[in-house]
């Protein structure tokens, strides 16, 4: 039986999960068609997901067709949960992106649109909502040509638009844009000598190399269109490839907890077959990593993080439900149980080529408050639980004020934390204001160095750094002037990530970024002991010594050369009618904004151009009542932007606060020396 591997994705309440739950009733897999309004799909299991009527989780559900067995992964629409979208687009064979015929292509459809084709990810285009009141044909195809891709095949039309007797007429195939991609196809239908099927097989194989995007119309409510979709799912999409034969490869792309409160990895297999009471080694390519850079340290010293260990149980995912086996196989996917330490993004066994990020990480942060009667340490411990398994939400625990930050990409999303924190763990939370996320960068080069016992260095350790600007984007490289063996390897590592730690917490607090760490000192003293006594710790240099020394250097060298504060800006594009553009100008003008470019398209008027992430969500809150409710705001990460103007802002800092030597030998372990 051939196996794919299917994701579902669409902006939110363009009718996804309801048309999750009529393709698993169109097969047989449920009796009942679930009501997201009532709460009772299939795919939203979460008590939130079900009182909102928003996916939050991707789920996975199987099911057959045929002699095809379906993997389908229903994800959040909503802007806020796009990091769910992320680690589900890298397990996928083919897609299906879900457009309403009411409101059309939106923000969000053009996002995952460019970042399916991006990936090349094979993607089927399902307009849903022909019943509704307003449903178009016609101009949702031209909006998809415009604003998604001109590479459309319309595989029929609809028909009774707008009326519960609205239908999908299926219709022969167009030939016009396959041929844009076959000269052959071409020139035989020019010469009239076009064979029979040639037409479909070219559809087949353009829709798997993702040339071409087949258009189906239909009705998640009433059905319509549905049984086309999933002749279309079976015959064009790829099936899911992998020799279960080969070497062991798969990720985790989603980490949950078991009622006991065990940990269970869902995992896509690549190749090779996994079986229970399997070692496993997993780790080392993890998504969002911020280890980039060049390092004579690690290519020698080999670690990279990884860990191993034994697989207790396995349950594959068969007819609606995930059923126990002992091994899953290449192209499956599966959950797994016996892997405690495992994260999302972790390769099992050897590492696939890594995926640059599909999405920008988030922007904003906020301080999580504890309610009157909430346990500190209770909190502390779910939100844990819940950064495990959203790595994107990163926490940031300030031990002297006793204050825990979590990073988000929107409001929505910590109005989620918070009722998750309530239903899940009974904790009642509330949340400081939301701020900006921002980055230092090196202004300059800077260096400095401590030698052992000299300038007052209470450690027995030699450690100099040179720090370097480099390029926007190029993340942190450390690097060696000095030779290897010049000291114990587990010195150096010490060092490396050490930095990398300290560089989390700039001269203002904000992590550095886009520079380049440079060894160029190294000491120590080697391990000494007296005549007929053991190891004297006070004569001899160890790792502690190596982890003290360095956040002094490394702070000292970036005072020397400088950071720049930067803070988040997002690209814009604003579409609202042209009248209202003189009520919109000033307030985008207010807030940061500045507009690029503008361009009037008869009575619509679209701006272009870049905002503070701190004013998107304002912005988003006005622009209905300055646009009658009529424009449609998207807006994403773009870049980092120097802070020229106002105040710098400062974070709080959370380590010992090497700024301060004095404060900083006073809280770490330390020697003293003369």
């Amino acid at each position: 039986m051939h196996l794919l591997n299917l994701g579902i994705l669409a902006h939110v309440d363009a009718g996804k999960t309801s048309l999750t739950e009529r393709l698993l009733h169109s097969v047989g897999v449920i009796d009942e068609i679930g009501s997201v309004d009532a709460g009772s799909t299939q795919t939203d299991t979460l008590a939130l997901e079900r009182r909102r009527g928003i996916t939050i989780k991707s789920a996975v559900v199987s099911f057959a067709v045929d002699d095809v067995t379906v993997n389908l992964i229903d994800t959040p629409g909503h802007p806020d949960f796009i990091a769910e979208v992320e680690r589900v687009l890298g397990v996928l064979d083919g897609a299906v992106l879900v457009v309403s015929a009411v409101e059309g292509v939106q923000a969000q459809t053009r996002v995952l649109m460019r970042t399916l084709q991006r990936l090349g990810i094979p993607t089927l285009i399902f307009v849903n909502k022909i019943d509704r009141r307003g449903a178009q044909d016609d101009g949702v195809l031209r909006a998809l040509a415009e604003r998604l891709t001109p590479a459309l095949v319309p595989m029929g039309r609809a028909v009774a638009l707008g009326t519960r007797d609205a239908a999908f007429v299926p219709g022969p195939v167009p030939v016009d844009v396959l041929a844009d991609h076959d000269d052959d196809l071409l020139a035989a239908f020019v010469d009239g000598t076009l064979a029979p099927g040639r037409t479909r097989a070219a559809l087949v194989a353009q829709t798997r190399q993702a040339l071409v995007h087949p258009v189906f119309f239909g009705s998640a409510v009433t059905g319509a269109g549905v049984p086309e979709l999933i002749d279309g799912i079976k015959e064009l999409l790829p099936r899911a490839d992998g020799d279960p034969e080969g070497p062991l490869s798969g990720t985790v792309f989603k980490v949950e907890r078991g009622p006991a409160g065990e940990k269970i990895a869902y995992v896509r297999m690549f190749s090779g077959t996994l079986r229970t009471r399997d070692r496993v080694p997993f780790g080392g390519a993890r998504a969002g990593d911020t280890r980039t850079g060049d390092t004579g340290v690690g290519e020698a010293g080999g670690g990279d993080g990884r860990e191993e260990s034994r697989v207790t149980a396995v349950s594959v995912f068969d007819h609606g439900t995930d059923i126990r086996q002992d091994a899953v196989p290449a192209g499956r996917i599966a959950r797994l149980w016996g892997l405690g330490e495992v994260r999302i993004g972790d390769a099992l066994g050897e590492p696939r080529k890594a995926h640059d990020r599909f999405f920008a990480p988030p922007t904003l942060e906020t301080v999580v408050v504890p309610g009157p009667d909430t346990d500190r340490r209770a909190l502390h411990l779910a939100l844990t639980r819940l950064a495990e398994q959203d790595p994107l939400i990163g926490l940031r625990h300030d031990e002297v004020r006793q204050e825990t930050s979590v990073s988000l990409y929107g409001e929505v999303q910590k109005e989620v934390v918070q009722a998750t924190l309530a239903d899940e763990f009974g904790l009642d939370v509330g949340f400081r204001e939301t701020t900006p996320l921002c980055v230092e960068r090196p202004a300059g080069t800077g260096a400095a160095a401590e030698f052992i016992k000299k300038d007052a260095n209470p450690f027995l350790a030699t450690v100099g750094l040179r720090v370097d600007p480099a390029p926007a984007g190029s993340g942190i490289a450390f690097r060696l002037e000095v030779e290897l063996g010049s000291m114990p390897y587990a010195f150096f590592k010490a060092v490396e990530d050490t930095v990398r730690e300290t560089l989390g917490q700039g001269l203002n607090g904000w992590q550095v970024t886009d520079c380049t760490v440079t060894m160029t000192h190294c000491g120590y003293w080697p391990r000494q002991s007296h005549s007929h006594q053991g190891f004297d710790k006070s004569m001899s240099s160890t790792g502690a010594d190596f982890r003290g020394l360095t956040p002094l250097v490394l702070t000292d060298a970036l005072r020397r050369a400088g950071t720049q504060v930067y803070e988040p800006m997002h690209r814009f594009r604003v579409e609202a009618p042209a009248d209202t553009l003189g009520a919109l100008l000033p307030v985008l003008a207010a807030l940061g904004a500045v507009p690029r470019t503008t361009e009037t398209r008869g009575a619509v008027c679209v701006l272009e151009g870049a905002v503070p992430a701190a004013r998107v969500h304002a912005l988003e809150q006005r622009l209905p009542g300055l646009t009658r409710g009529e424009g449609e705001w998207e807006s994403g990460f773009d870049h980092y932007a120097p802070v020229l103007r106002g105040e710098v802002p400062c974070r709080p800092r959370t380590d010992h606060n090497p700024l301060n030597r004095k404060e900083y030998l006073l809280n770490v372990t330390r020697r003293v020396g003369s």
